[in-house]
């Protein structure tokens, strides 16, 4: 944020950024107050509650406050989700990639209003009933996005990386192509606190806040990350995925101009030394 509002010289792309950024951040403030207070209530002032902790969850599982705190994670989602759909248009700079993440972003928004609306009713719980079928059904949904997207960027760096290393005989150490340049561009901090939770809490085994909590955290971490390496230059755009993409296709076919004229030269030989 720092480096976005020192730039004297502000693009549209970067005044979009600090509506962004700042966006995920009120966003994310948002959610850790409201667990905060929620968790004073549950745990300190109301400690004594008839039934324990777990009955005043039940309880007060949809009080306003916490269906807006909810709120707040389904636009966070939706926001770090429509990115990774961004980066992967930079990467690949091919509508066509699109489709499938895309469709499954549609489906993401509808679940998700839908677990707004069985957790945020009187007596909703979000943990137990239908709004823990509908988060069940989102998450998966939203995570399945997750891992699509995470696995269509690491995939192409990981492509150009190789074909790098091996074909052009250049150090994949590059800003580009390296091991930090994966993680972060793909998010996957993000995408496997995401199935880390999923997964617990489809069995509700009582690990799935701690993994909630990680997961939301890295919903506004990741694409912060992102957002760092875009001002910094080191991320990577779709002239640089064009131009790598180039050098990469020219050299691959100049191989194969190569290795045919080397195979006629070698047949002709065979044929006059008959």
């Amino acid at each position: 944020m720092r480096n976005l509002l020192s730039n004297r010289r502000k693009t549209k792309n970067d005044k979009f950024l600090v509506f962004f950024s700042t966006a995920l951040l009120l966003l994310i403030t948002i959610y850790v107050a409201v667990q905060s207070v929620f968790g004073e209530e549950m745990w300190i002032v109301n400690a004594s509650f008839p039934g324990g902790q777990d009955a005043y969850l039940a309880e007060y599982a949809s009080v306003w406050y916490q269906t807006m705190g909810t709120t707040a994670s389904f636009i966070l989602n939706l926001l770090a989700d429509a990115l990774m759909i961004f980066r992967c248009h930079v990467i690949y700079n091919d509508y066509r990639v699109l489709i499938l993440p895309c469709i499954v972003y549609l489906g993401t928004v509808a679940l998700g209003i839908l677990l707004l609306y069985t957790s945020g009713v009187p007596s909703g719980d979000y943990f137990a009933g239908l709004a823990a079928k509908a988060g069940v059904a989102y998450y998966s949904t939203t995570i399945a996005l997750n891992v699509i997207s995470t696995s269509l960027i690491c995939g192409r760096i990981a492509f150009f990386a190789r074909q790098m290393r091996s074909d052009l005989n250049l150090a994949a150490s590059s800003a580009y192509v390296n091991a930090v340049a994966i993680i972060i561009e793909s998010a996957l901090p993000y995408t496997l606190c995401g199935v880390a939770f999923i997964v617990s809490y489809g069995l509700g085994n009582g690990l799935e806040i701690l993994f909630l909590s990680l997961y939301i955290m890295f919903t506004c971490i990741s694409p912060q990350l992102i957002v760092m390496r875009v001002i910094s230059g080191r991320a990577w755009t779709r002239q640089q995925a064009a131009r790598t993409l180039s050098i990469v296709s020219s050299f691959g076919a100049s191989q194969t101009m190569v290795r045919s004229a080397a195979m006629e030269t070698s047949s002709e030989s065979n044929g006059g030394g008959n």
